[in-house]
C-alpha cells in the first residue's frame, strides 16, 4: 500500500448475473451488491483514498426492464438514506454526476440533500455516476464550452485539455489513476472516458456482490506495482536522465 492511488473508479459489474447463476431474481444480486458498497466505500475511506467514483446506474441503464428499474431506484433511495449518518459522521462528501434531472423525486430529494449537507466535509469524496454516460458528459461539456465562446466569454484560442476539462462534472476531482471493473468483462462501458485518459486498468474475475475489502487490497497491491510512466521512459521516472543524454548524442 506504499503507492495509493488518490482517485478509484470503480465499474460494478455483475449483480445480475450473480443471482441469475443462484437461481435469484436480478434485483438480488443488486441487494447484495449494495452491501459491497458499504464496504467498500468504508475501506477506501480508511486506506485514505482522496476519492471513489462508482458506476450505479448509466444512462443505457434506462432501457432496462421498468420493474428492474423500479428496484434499482428503490435500492438507491435506500442506500442513501441508511448511510447518510456514515456519510456525515466520517467526514465524506457526496458527489453526484450523470443526468440527475432524470431521476425520480424519491432519489433526487434524498441525494440534492445528502449532497448539501455533506458540501464541508473534508475527507473523501464518494462520487455516484447516476444516469451518467461518457460520451453524454463530453457532449455537454462541449455544450457549455460553445455556449461560452458564442457569448464572447471565452476566447476559442485558449481553449486546451485543462479549459475544456474544467467544463467536466468531475473537475474538482483528481484524475483517476485506477479503474476496477469487476465481473471479468474487459471493457469499459461509456464511463469516464475523458478521466481514464492515465489511468491503469484492472478487469477482477470477480462479480460485484462478492467483491469486498479483500478484493480492493489485491488491487491496490497490484497497483503499487505497477510504473506509471505518462508518455516518459522508464529511466526518466526512475530519475535518470541517461536517455535524454543518449539521444543528445
Amino acid at each position: 500500500m506504499s503507492a495509493l492511488p488518490r482517485h478509484v473508479g470503480i465499474i460494478m459489474d455483475g449483480n445480475g448475473r450473480w443471482a441469475q447463476l443462484r437461481g435469484q431474481p436480478r434485483l438480488e444480486g443488486h441487494r447484495i451488491g449494495a452491501e459491497s458498497v458499504r464496504d467498500i466505500t468504508r475501506a477506501a475511506r480508511e486506506l485514505g483514498l482522496e476519492a471513489i467514483t462508482l458506476y450505479a446506474f448509466s444512462a443505457q441503464n434506462w432501457a432496462r426492464p421498468a420493474d428492474e428499474v423500479r428496484g434499482l431506484m428503490d435500492l438507491l433511495r435506500d442506500y442513501l438514506h441508511d448511510e447518510r449518518s456514515e456519510i456525515m459522521d466520517n467526514q465524506i462528501r457526496l458527489h453526484a454526476i450523470g443526468d440527475l434531472d432524470r431521476l425520480p423525486a424519491s432519489v433526487k430529494q434524498p441525494l440534492d440533500a445528502l449532497r448539501q449537507d455533506s458540501a464541508g466535509n473534508r475527507g473523501m469524496v464518494l462520487t455516484l455516476a447516476l444516469s451518467y454516460g461518457g460520451r453524454e458528459s463530453l457532449a455537454a461539456a462541449a455544450a457549455a464550452l460553445a455556449r461560452d465562446v458564442a457569448a464572447g466569454k471565452l476566447d476559442p484560442r485558449t481553449i486546451d485539455a485543462d479549459r475544456f476539462g474544467a467544463y467536466l462534472p468531475t473537475a474538482e476531482l483528481p484524475p483517476v489513476d485506477l479503474l476496477i471493473r469487476t465481473s471479468g468483462e474487459q471493457r469499459i462501458s461509456n464511463f469516464l472516458l475523458w478521466e481514464l485518459a492515465y489511468a491503469e486498468l484492472m478487469f477482477v474475475d470477480v462479480m460485484w456482490p462478492d467483491f469486498r475489502r479483500n478484493h480492493l487490497y489485491q488491487c491496490l497491491e497490484q497497483f503499487a506495482g505497477r510504473e506509471r510512466r505518462f508518455g516518459l521512459t522508464g529511466a526518466q521516472v526512475a530519475g535518470s536522465d541517461s536517455d535524454v543524454e543518449a539521444g543528445d548524442a
